[in-house]
């Protein structure tokens, strides 16, 4: 049961992050400016407050899932350079002579 769940893909690149971004923000804008000029022409607020939300659930359901279209360029990583045995495990910072400040 747990395999199916590995199976989905879960990540998204940096494009495809600011392409949801975008989309994210335009359909809340959009839905907030419908919403608001619909209540001001009924009078009622409670309506703006609904198509707001509306909008906002659109939104989620195309930007938070990682959807093809927002893993269209992937990242190359570089290769891993294997460690040889000779070096030290320490990291560079740590093999030098620490500095005392009169």
């Amino acid at each position: 049961m747990l395999s199916i769940f590995k199976s989905i893909p879960s990540h998204m690149d940096y494009k495809g992050q600011k392409l949801a971004e975008q989309i994210f923000q335009g359909i809340i804008l959009i839905s907030a400016v419908i919403g608001f000029v619909y209540g001001l022409i009924i009078e009622q607020f409670g309506w703006t407050v609904y198509i707001v939300l509306v909008g906002f659930a659109v939104s989620c359901v195309l930007t938070l899932p990682p959807w093809p279209m927002y893993r269209k360029n992937p990242l190359s990583w570089q290769p891993v350079i294997p460690e040889t045995s000779g070096e030290s495990s320490q990291k560079p910072q740590e093999t030098l002579k620490k500095k005392k400040h009169k």
